[in-house]
């Protein structure tokens, strides 16, 4: 495989504009480990669609606020807000995915209101909204649909929840799923399945001993609120898997493009190699990879070698320590660039067909929109 100029190799240019100008693009998810600008890069995602013409709206599942801030608003919750002072013809919103808020939604949307208040106040439920492992990755797959049902946008940028695997949220409604379908929910909605009072003597005679023993381990009431909240799980839970099903079908659909966001480091681009395989399982489809925070010197004709040695022959003269503390911060820097370039070697020697972008370190963190922006040109300036 040729080489680029300054060592790099040839591979395929993640053309980023061309995505976001397509009009058959509709659904944009970044994806990748935590700290690696995943949040700014959706961002900046959307606000360079808008401002080329899209109608776009940024999902963020990140509870960071840096989102917010970035785009002038004070807050973001579980309704998209229009952007200000975006330029162009498009417009864009920005939402912050309030998980417990979107659950909620769901069974007042699928249950009547007498049955929705005994849920909601239930506090089986209550902790199942909040905290079940799999709830946030999952209600980020329910508010995407929810968009794109609502048929409000013609651009949704996707920026998945930052968990230790954050293909976590491929894996959600499965899991949801294998909540829903397991022993002890097949065994608490029985009575309610098989309906009929004559059902629930039929269950209490075979469910005796089982529901004796339960109430000495959780308690009488522990029980009483986990077989009220079950018994409702038919009426409103069974559409869940139906919509998680019809998302996932969604995501494979070549409307969707995939970007996998990375910064040059060990485990980063680690996960980078990770998430390119899984989505390749999946049959997502897969638009390249994206390398935030970059390093690049002014003077790369000087390398590190000869800046160290240039270093050290002006301190044994003396007099020169400014002109010797520039080449050792030079030097620095050129060899932090050594280590990401081969980092990113690594991963392009294993996946020499998916297309890159490399964005630049920044000397300050973005936090307007004009920061937005020169992401933007930066992203499309390969």
């Amino acid at each position: 495989m040729s080489e680029r100029p300054g060592g790099h190799r040839d591979v395929p240019v993640l053309d980023l504009d061309a995505i976001i100008d397509d009009p058959g693009t509709r659904i944009i998810v970044c994806c990748g480990s935590g700290g690696v600008g995943k949040t700014t890069t959706a961002a900046a995602l959307g606000l360079r669609a808008a401002e080329r013409g899209r109608a776009a709206v940024v999902l963020t599942v990140d509870p960071a606020r840096r989102l917010a801030q970035s785009m002038g608003l004070t807050e973001l919750d579980n309704v998209p807000r229009p952007v200000e002072d975006v330029t162009g013809d498009g417009t864009l919103h920005a939402m912050m995915l309030d998980m417990k808020r979107t659950f909620d939604e769901i069974i007042e949307a699928h249950a009547d209101p007498e049955r929705a208040r005994q849920i909601l106040t239930n506090p089986f439920y209550q902790s199942l909204s909040s905290s079940f492992s799999g709830t946030q990755e999952y209600m980020a797959m329910e508010k995407l649909g929810q968009l794109r049902r609502s048929g409000e946008w013609d651009l949704i940028i996707v920026d998945t929840p930052p968990s230790r695997s954050a293909l976590d949220f491929l894996d959600a409604p499965e899991r949801l799923g294998r909540f829903l379908d397991g022993r002890l929910i097949r065994v608490l909605t029985a009575p309610a399945k098989a309906g009929g009072r004559s059902a629930f003597k039929l269950f209490n005679a075979g469910f005796g001993l089982i529901a004796g023993a339960m109430t000495k381990l959780l308690g009488a009431q522990v029980l009483k609120d986990l077989q009220t909240f079950v018994s409702a799980l038919d009426a409103v839970f069974g559409g869940f898997r139906a919509r998680a099903e019809q998302t996932y079908r969604l995501l494979q659909a070549p409307g969707t493009a995939f970007v996998v966001v990375a910064a040059p480091e060990r485990d980063a681009m680690r996960e980078a190699s990770y998430f390119v395989e899984r989505l390749a399982e999946e049959r997502m489809p897969l638009a390249g990879v994206v390398i935030n925070r970059v390093h690049r010197s002014p003077a790369e004709g000087l390398s590190a070698a000869r800046s160290a040695a240039a270093a050290e022959e002006l301190e044994s003269r003396g007099g020169h320590d400014l002109a010797a503390a520039v080449l050792r911060l030079h030097t620095g820097r050129m060899q932090l660039a050594a280590r990401e370039h081969r980092e990113r070697e690594h991963f392009v020697t294993a996946h020499p067909t998916v297309p890159v972008a490399e964005v630049p370190a920044m000397w300050e963190d973005v936090h307007d929109l004009e920061g937005l922006r020169q992401v933007g040109k930066l992203l499309a300036a390969q």
